[in-house]
């Protein structure tokens, strides 16, 4: 008997450490208002070699370089040693994320993750495009995490020459790329599915990012149309009610509407969605007017407004992502 009750202690014990390592699993995509902060991945335009910058907020609006506008991570992989684009994701153990471009041309991205955004794993180079050979470049990837089925999308913007089902006629930007995204799919970066053609609009697709509206269940994509002739130039919004059937071609109007002293809209690209409180807010690298520019949603993405004046961003800032995380993330950044 006592040998049972024992087993029985044991076994209870067992059960109350899982799930007190789920709730703290969990922890992170759990955090109220008051204990947000964000973070918002970058890099130098002018200094593309340089690395990965990063800069924090407590209401989205008002944001600080950390490390003095400094580089917290340089590249180490890829032909061209760059890092440009970078986005971060925070899984649900508490490990950091993070995708970038690597090159102007190949089939391949970086890769690397952190658990304080100070100290960094080994870079690798993930082939993600090598199953299409004639594939001219993989640019800008993005990651975004699926609770409901625990499963990470990578998916970023290629030109395939020939590609099946990929419009042409009036969808080249210069150079006549013609962007469209493809993804893979994996749960622990190492097993990766079979890289698909993803979304595929009647236009050149190109700097797509996603985000999830924790209210209605909707995954919203902002994504720019980069055709140059009509130049669009532009960031649309396409939404879905389940991002593994994916997107629809239709997309709404431009949502940027900052335009030059000739009336004539700034040319916009690299969209970073991130909800602030119930406001869905995008921000974009308006790289015409040097300078980042944002539009925010009070109607979870129906209407927008620009408010670009009420932004501040660090000097130099470029093509990143822009999510949510605990506030205590923030605070310890700062300290280091």
């Amino acid at each position: 008997m006592k040998k049972m009750n024992r087993g029985k202690l044991t076994l209870l014990g067992l059960l109350l450490l899982l799930t007190s390592g789920a709730v703290a699993q969990d922890k992170a995509f759990e955090e109220t208002e008051a204990e947000q902060a964000y973070i918002f991945t970058y890099f130098d335009t002018k200094k593309e070699a340089a690395g990965l910058c990063i800069a924090y907020s407590y209401d989205g609006y008002t944001w600080t370089a950390i490390n003095d506008n400094r580089p917290v991570m340089h590249p180490m992989v890829g032909r061209d040693r760059l890092l440009r684009d970078p986005s971060l994701c925070l899984a649900p153990d508490g490990t950091f994320h993070l995708v970038w471009t690597v090159g102007w041309s190949g089939q391949s991205i970086g890769y690397a993750t952190s658990r304080d955004l100070v100290h960094w794993s080994e870079q690798q180079e993930l082939p993600v495009m090598k199953d299409f050979p004639t594939a001219r470049n993989t640019w800008a990837p993005e990651l975004f995490y699926d609770k409901d089925r625990k499963l990470y999308y990578i998916y970023w913007a290629s030109t395939v020459p020939g590609a099946k089902k990929v419009k042409t006629e009036g969808c080249l930007s210069e150079n006549d790329y013609n962007h469209r995204i493809y993804c893979t799919t994996t749960r622990d970066f190492r097993r990766f599915s079979k890289t698909r053609l993803w979304y595929n609009p009647d236009f050149n697709a190109i700097d797509a990012a996603i985000v999830r509206d924790a209210q209605t269940g909707d995954y919203i994509m902002a994504v720019k149309n980069e055709n140059l002739n009509p130049a669009e130039k532009n960031i649309r919004i396409a939404r879905t009610r389940s991002i593994k059937k994916g997107f629809p071609n239709e997309v709404s109007a431009p949502i940027n509407s900052r335009s030059d002293k000739n009336g004539k809209p700034y040319w916009c690209e690299g969209p970073a969605p991130l909800y602030v409180g119930n406001d869905l807010v995008v921000y974009y690298d308006m790289y015409g007017a040097h300078r980042f520019g944002a539009s925010v949603s009070h109607d979870r993405g129906q209407t927008w407004e620009d408010c670009t004046d009420r932004i501040r961003m660090p000097a130099g800032m470029s093509h990143g992502t822009a999510i949510s995380v605990p506030r205590s993330i923030v605070d310890q950044l700062r300290g280091k």
